[in-house]
């Protein structure tokens, strides 16, 4: 299994909405392609520009393919990343 966990900070209050609508159509997209276990996004409730990307892939190859599909690249790359800043943390998950 291939984990990345992804916080993401909105940087225009005004466009904390936009980025949520658009991760619900992210999420829709991503559950849907082959080698996607999981893909989760939380909106925090302590800071409302922050948003938590939980994703788990069948392997690091399955994720590697997510990126050329329609999730990525006609909502997340063109929609979501220029309204926030990123911070990626491919993970081990602890048992």
């Amino acid at each position: 299994m291939f984990a990345i966990n992804v916080w993401l900070t909105v940087t225009e209050p005004r466009n904390i909405e936009t980025v949520r609508g658009l991760m619900a159509q992210a999420v829709a997209l991503s559950r849907r392609e082959p080698g996607c276990l999981r893909y989760e996004v939380y909106h925090s409730q302590a800071d409302a520009t922050r948003f938590l990307l939980c994703e788990h892939w069948e392997s690091e190859a399955a994720w590697v393919a997510h990126r050329s599909e329609k999730a990525f690249t006609e909502v997340y790359q063109p929609h979501v990343l220029p309204l926030v800043t990123r911070e990626p943390h491919i993970s081990t998950m602890v048992e």
